[in-house]
């Protein structure tokens, strides 16, 4: 059983807010995966551009790679950011 790192309290947090934070975010190259993580940014950061989204195919061209730099305003926000892309279905991995 894995268990979980232990809470940081906001004011020792290393992340000033607001800033722009890098999202990496993988998954299967499929059609529409782009899209579906650019909306979820969205909901997020309603200025998100996703022509701003880096995108890098995996070697072998399965997967596909994203960077989306959302602009952070809270700890909450990327927390449930986080939990939000960790749990859609066609997410493999994020950090």
């Amino acid at each position: 059983m894995a268990t979980l790192p232990p809470e940081i309290p906001p004011e020792r947090s290393l992340i000033e807010y607001p800033s722009d934070f890098p999202i990496k975010v993988m998954g299967a190259r499929v059609e529409g995966f782009v899209e579906a993580i650019a909306r979820v940014a969205q909901q997020f950061d309603p200025g998100f551009d996703a022509a701003t989204i880096e995108q890098r195919p995996s070697s072998g061209g399965r997967y596909l790679g994203l960077t989306l730099t959302i602009r952070a305003t809270s700890r909450e926000q990327l927390d449930e950011l986080y939990r939000t892309l960790s749990t859609h279905p066609m997410v493999k991995v994020v950090l």
